[in-house]
């Protein structure tokens, strides 16, 4: 499931990268290469459409980004670190449990 969530996700970028190169700015962007739109969107061409396309396709992505992260956290509850094994297969050592490990403070004399 995430693997196919995630082909969307990287489908939605493309497409929202498409989508903002097309529309047309002050310096003109690519929308100068769009040809007749004019003519296929209506008479205020493909501004609105384009406006809409973009606004759809940015909330798809984030919640299919919602989505892929909350099917990520609720797959992976163990850390990456709990699977390291050490090169020479090594136990790791425990911590003495015996005994107390604080040292003593020595005791003053008696006398005089």
């Amino acid at each position: 499931m995430t693997s196919t969530l995630l082909i969307v996700q990287i489908v939605l970028a493309i497409a929202i990268t498409i989508a903002v190169l097309l529309q047309k700015s002050s310096s003109i962007g690519l929308g100068a290469y769009s040809g007749s739109n004019e003519s296929v969107f209506g008479a205020k061409g493909p501004t609105g459409f384009l406006a809409k396309l973009t606004f759809t396709l940015a909330f798809a992505f984030i919640v299919n980004t919602l989505v892929l992260g909350y099917f990520y956290t609720s797959q992976n509850s163990a850390s990456v670190a709990d699977t390291i094994v050490p090169e020479n297969n090594a136990a790791v050592p425990a911590v003495p449990t015996t005994g107390s490990t604080t040292p003593v403070a020595p005791a003053a004399p008696i006398g005089n």
